[in-house]
């Protein structure tokens, strides 16, 4: 029996800690762009750098090799 009276307020204080949590959540936005998310992951990042230097050969050094 007084291990009810230990977990119960045990229990409601991590769900109104849950609660905060969502409520926190909310208020700074984080469920405000689920598509965004959705469309990053089919972009590529695989493709070249385009800061990256590009080393330009002459086309006559392809025939010597």
């Amino acid at each position: 029996m007084t291990n009810l009276l230990v977990l119960m307020p045990v229990a409601l204080g991590l769900g109104l800690l849950g609660l905060a949590a969502f409520l926190w959540s909310l208020r700074t936005g984080q469920y405000d762009d689920l598509e965004g998310a959705a469309a990053r992951v089919l972009e590529d990042d695989d493709g070249p750098d385009i800061r990256a230097p590009v080393h330009m050969t002459h086309p006559d050094d392809a025939r010597e090799a």
